[in-house]
C-alpha cells in the first residue's frame, strides 16, 4: 500500500542508487494476476493487457527523469447501452522524481510559475526510500487515461419522451371543481 492509502497492484521498484550515469531502459508487462488487481483497484471490468516502457535518467541534485508510455486494453461498460466494450490506452509519461527534502522547494517554484504566463511544469514526485516504483507510475498513468464515461461507438443517449397528458396541468384540480355538480337545498338563507 502506498503513502496515499491506495493499494498499488503493480510494483516494479528501481533503486535510484543503482541507476547508471547513462540511465537505464525498462520494458514491463503485467501478468494476469496483476491485470486483475489493476482492474479491481481501478474499478474496471477487466484489463486485457498492460505494458509500459521507460527510460530512467539521473539528473543533477539527485533528481531522476522518467519518460516513456503505458499501453493497455481495458474492458468497461458503455454508459448508454450498458454493453461490454473494450478501449485502448496509449498514454505518454514524462515525470521528474526528486528526493523528498527537495519537494517543498520545487513545489514553490511550480507555484510561482503558475502565477506567470509561462508553461507550468508539474511538481516532482518524491523518491520514496531511495526507490522509484515504475509499476506504480504505469498504473497511475493508466488510471488517468481511463474514460470515466465510456461509450460504444455510435451510441447516443436519447431521453425517454412521454406525451403530455392534457388533463395534467396546474389548473386541472380547479377545472374539476368548476365542472362538478352543485349540491342543492342543504343551506339555509341568511337572516331567516
Amino acid at each position: 500500500m502506498s503513502k496515499t492509502g491506495i493499494e498499488t497492484p503493480w510494483r516494479v521498484p528501481v533503486a535510484v542508487a543503482q541507476i547508471a550515469e547513462t540511465g537505464l531502459h525498462r520494458d514491463i508487462e503485467a501478468d494476469q494476476a496483476i491485470r486483475k488487481a489493476v482492474a479491481d483497484v481501478g474499478g474496471l471490468r477487466e484489463v486485457l493487457s498492460a505494458q509500459a516502457s521507460f527510460d530512467v535518467t539521473p539528473k543533477s541534485g539527485g533528481r531522476v527523469h522518467v519518460a516513456g508510455y503505458v499501453r493497455a486494453r481495458i474492458g468497461q461498460t458503455c454508459v448508454v447501452t450498458l454493453e461490454e466494450i473494450e478501449s485502448d490506452i496509449d498514454e505518454p509519461i514524462d515525470l521528474i522524481f526528486a528526493p523528498p527534502e527537495q519537494i517543498p522547494q520545487m513545489a514553490a517554484l511550480v507555484d510561482e510559475a503558475e502565477k506567470s504566463d509561462e508553461l507550468t511544469p508539474d511538481p516532482p514526485e518524491p523518491i520514496e526510500n531511495g526507490m522509484i516504483d515504475l509499476g506504480r507510475v504505469a498504473t497511475d498513468a493508466l488510471y488517468l487515461a481511463v474514460d470515466p464515461y465510456p461509450r460504444k461507438p455510435g451510441a447516443v443517449f436519447e431521453p425517454m419522451v412521454e406525451a403530455a397528458d392534457p388533463e395534467d396541468h396546474p389548473f386541472a384540480a380547479l377545472k374539476v371543481l368548476k365542472t362538478a355538480p352543485k349540491k342543492s337545498g342543504t343551506r339555509k338563507p341568511k337572516g331567516k
